[in-house]
């Protein structure tokens, strides 16, 4: 699958894959649609793309108008994907990345918050509800008007028992689904 910009200021720019099947590459479908939904308030938005893989999310974001973006993976190669990808794009001066482990960093004291974190880990093993606990317990990362979407497998997913976070809205795409969570009233 090729790796691309789909709009905004880096439109049609290509990006680099991560070797190896550490990383699910999103799909331009999924992408488009994603950003359909969230529209005008990605501009200025602060963003944590939490499990980045090629960062192709957070790049999206930056080229539709968001003012940051803080890319977390745990494994070199995609940091390293990142980092040659976010400089293509020229998106460097925007871009914090950051290698380390996601639960570890959830865990940890907040030193900014974002509108939006995206959650899209490996597969089938949980990992995006403990992210999203974590996020639930330690809520300053998530700005006041702030939302959490989780990108899994249909199949993976579970009502999760939350605090702070309620369950927005869930939108399929053939193998790829998208839950919004936002801060509860």
């Amino acid at each position: 699958m090729s790796l691309r910009v789909i709009a905004g200021s880096a439109r049609g720019r290509k990006l680099k894959s991560v070797s190896g099947d550490t990383t699910r590459p999103v799909t331009d479908r999924v992408k488009e649609a994603l950003f359909n939904i969230l529209a005008g308030d990605v501009i200025d938005s602060n963003w944590w793309d939490l499990f980045a893989g090629t960062g192709a999310i957070g790049i999206e974001a930056l080229s539709r108008g968001a003012s940051s973006v803080k890319f977390s993976d745990l494994n070199r190669a995609p940091i390293e994907t990142i980092q040659e990808n976010v400089e293509h794009c020229k998106f460097s001066l925007q871009a914090e990345i950051r290698r380390g482990d996601a639960f570890t960093m959830l865990s940890g004291r907040p030193d900014r918050q974002f509108e939006y974190i995206y959650i899209a880990p490996p597969q089938y093993k949980k990992m995006w509800s403990e992210a999203l606990k974590l996020v639930d317990d330690n809520m300053g990362w998530l700005a006041e008007d702030g939302t959490v979407i989780v990108q899994i497998d249909p199949k993976e997913f579970e009502e999760v028992e939350l605090v702070n976070l309620v369950e927005g809205e869930q939108r399929k795409y053939g193998s790829t689904l998208l839950v919004f969570y936002d801060r509860k009233d």
